[in-house]
């Protein structure tokens, strides 16, 4: 295939196993983990978890990454679209409360087909960085229940130099517009798990709450009520942020800086989810097995 799913636009030659794009993956899908996973907000993973699908490789190259053995090196099994599908059910029958792909803009193909091979019955929840193109969205209208969409960034300056990432800005709003579009309000379940809709999350990074505040303006200004914004203090310095050029974020956030963060949530009146500062734990980074 020729690859343009991401909105880096490589036109990249991707064959069964290898591809010469930014991602460097080739066109079946590779996963690193199939399980239940319970560290999801509350509504995504409830009390039977949610049913996460860990795709390797990654259209951004976030130098802080905690999953950098699966999205920078690339580890894992490659699976075709129908054992992607048995996946799918194999998660449904352990009684998970949704499909949780994780990272999988760059097999959205191989999403599709899955997906048409076998819709469970139970949500399906795409977990992305935001950094995802209109048409790779268009192909999941209708197949897709949950967004899950990063917004790390309100400054393309930063997004490059952390993340190797253009006009990240831009790219995240449009993309979240479109998400919205295609599965609206949040809606729940009797017991508070989410059935459809759109949770942002947003990372704080150390030294950059200027960053935070100024996230928190776009999603208040640009999406009001039409999502809700999950704020995570849980970064842990990983990755090579132990190179001198990334020294302002080799470490963890500070209780001063959280609640500044936490404060203009509360200010701008925000709904959605926080964690306790605690969270910023390597013991919540998945162990990868490669398994699918």
């Amino acid at each position: 295939m020729i690859c343009n799913l991401c909105p880096r636009k490589c036109g990249a030659v991707r064959t069964a196993h290898s591809g010469n794009g930014f991602c460097k993956m080739g066109e079946l899908p590779v996963v690193a983990r199939v399980a239940p996973h319970y560290g999801e907000e509350p509504c995504i993973s409830g009390t039977r978890g949610s049913g996460t699908v860990f795709f390797s490789g990654c259209t951004m190259r976030c130098v802080y990454c905690q999953n950098y053995e699966i999205s920078n090196e690339n580890g894992g099994r490659t699976i075709t679209p129908e054992r992607l599908a048995e996946c799918y059910k194999e998660l449904e029958d352990k009684g998970v409360h949704n499909i949780n792909l994780v990272t999988a803009d760059h097999f959205a193909h191989a999403v599709v087909k899955s997906l048409e091979i076998y819709k469970p019955r139970i949500p399906i929840v795409y977990n992305c960085s935001g950094y995802t193109s209109p048409k790779t969205l268009n192909m999941l209208d209708g197949l897709v229940d949950i967004y899950l969409p990063d917004f790390k960034y309100a400054d393309d300056f930063l997004a490059v130099k952390y993340s190797s990432a253009p006009n990240y800005v831009n790219t995240a709003v449009a993309a979240i517009h479109e998400m919205t579009f295609q599965v609206g309000l949040p809606q729940f379940d009797d017991d508070g798990i989410m059935k459809k809709g759109v949770i942002v999350r947003h990372l704080i990074l150390p030294a950059h709450t200027k960053n935070s505040l100024e996230v928190l303006d776009i999603v208040k200004r640009r999406f009001g009520d039409q999502v809700l914004l999950s704020l995570m203090c849980q970064y842990i310095p990983m990755g090579k942020v132990s190179d001198k050029d990334f020294s302002r974020i080799n470490r963890k956030i500070t209780r001063r800086e959280y609640d500044k963060v936490k404060l203009e949530m509360m200010r701008l009146n925000i709904d959605g989810f926080t964690q306790e500062l605690s969270s910023a734990s390597e013991s919540y980074v998945p162990k990868w097995d490669f398994e699918g």
